[in-house]
């Protein structure tokens, strides 16, 4: 253990705040296997060496120097001692725990966001069209669970997405529901104006960090997608909409392989000026890590505000939640998920879904932070789809759960 430890360069302790994290990450880092190629062929390592360069701000001192027993915990602009080295103790939401993690920080937010995107991203990968009764009941017991955001459908060619060809008549089905936000996803202004003609009251426009994937999906390079999307957010603006941003491939793509963190920091840049009210960084095809991600999150924090930042991780190599609370201590508090471990990448062979709500929403209660969903309500909503489908819940919580009640 000695020669791991001497093996990585000394850090001053005055860099108090996230120095330390970032100490005991890079020890941890060069004990585990994020060093082995991510599972594509194509994909070169990830090193330390490369995760600096990225990422050359990735620590950041913000607190006291003149005091390195405190660690200070800041939410809402309130300071908050969350760690003292002689009480061995930290403070999370409210409550003392005792701890082992000997000074680890975690500096996370008090309440998360989560936009459902199942009843979308979800469904538009099945093979079998999913009746539109079935989608708009799963909105409704989505929406009794307490979530606040489902991305209901997307108004596409049926003849792309013909799993989405009822968007109309999904939007019908759930235009009563109050105090609740319904995004659509409108890939042109064509699109666009067939959502709003339908009753959609908040859109989603798609763009892409990789061009062969920008390419291949949206049949155009990524600067000729943003001057579409830029038509699409003037006429949000016009008719009083909201509009939200997706970046895919901010980690790795199918087709180029690894994806510089510049280049995802660049399409959310464009993406934030032009009017997106708030940006989802979507690992597409699900091969990032602790490491990757945080050097992409650290270069799009540079040009876009932490507070108009969401986040989309596909499980497909196990890392989503491992990612999503490196993005919690950063200072994200949207996390995008699917209930049910829904979806998958139609243009990404091997892709498996996003990371399921009810693991998500498992992992932030454990970590006492709010949701204002009810897990049980959730649940049901993921059994519901799950039966229809035919097949297992993809939430390694509600798989857990219900071995114990049954």
């Amino acid at each position: 253990m000695t020669g791991l430890l001497s093996s990585v360069p000394y850090i001053p302790q005055s860099r108090v705040r996230s120095d330390r994290v970032c100490f005991e990450f890079v020890v941890r880092l060069r004990m585990s296997s994020l060093e082995e190629p991510l599972g594509l062929g194509d994909l070169p390592k990830l090193s330390i060496n490369r995760l600096e360069r990225f990422s050359p701000s990735a620590c950041r001192a913000s607190v006291d120097d003149s005091n390195t027993n405190n660690y200070k915990h800041r939410n809402g602009g309130n300071n908050q001692t969350i760690f003292h080295s002689s009480a061995h103790s930290w403070h999370m939401q409210g409550q003392y725990t005792d701890s082992s993690c000997n000074g680890v920080l975690w500096d996370l937010p008090r309440f998360v966001k989560i936009v459902e995107v199942g009843p979308r991203d979800g469904l538009q990968n099945e093979k079998n069209t999913v009746p539109t009764s079935v989608k708009i009941e799963l909105i409704h017991k989505l929406v009794a669970s307490g979530l606040s955001v489902v991305e209901a459908t997307s108004f596409v060619s049926p003849k792309w997405v013909p799993q989405l060809a009822d968007a109309k008549d999904v939007v019908e089905g759930i235009k009563h529901v109050p105090d609740v936000r319904f995004p659509v996803l409108t890939p042109n202004l064509r699109g666009f104006e067939a959502a709003v003609a339908a009753g959609a009251k908040e859109v989603a426009v798609f763009a892409s960090a990789s061009e062969s994937f920008s390419k291949s999906n949206l049949n155009c390079t990524i600067k000729e997608s943003l001057v579409r999307y830029r038509d699409v957010v003037t006429s949000a603006k016009i008719h009083g909409i909201r509009i939200r941003g997706y970046v895919s491939c901010v980690v790795g793509c199918p087709v180029e392989g690894t994806i510089h963190p510049s280049k995802v920091a660049y399409v959310a840049k464009e993406l934030y000026d032009m009017g997106c009210s708030e940006i989802s960084l979507g690992d597409t095809i699900g091969v990032g890590t602790a490491g990757s991600v945080l050097a992409m999150l650290e270069a799009v924090m540079s040009f876009v505000p932490v507070d108009k930042l969401a986040v989309h991780f596909h499980d497909t190599y196990g890392q989503a939640l491992a990612n999503i609370l490196v993005s919690l201590q950063l200072g994200i508090n949207i996390v995008d998920s699917s209930v049910s471990g829904l979806g998958g990448c139609p243009y990404a062979k091997g892709a498996t879904g996003n990371v399921a709500t009810e693991d998500v929403v498992y992992m932030l209660h454990g970590l006492g932070i709010e949701t204002n969903v009810d897990l049980n309500k959730l649940m049901d909503a993921g059994d519901y789809i799950s039966k229809h489908l035919g097949r297992q819940s993809g939430s390694k919580t509600t798989t857990a759960l219900r071995k114990l009640t049954t």
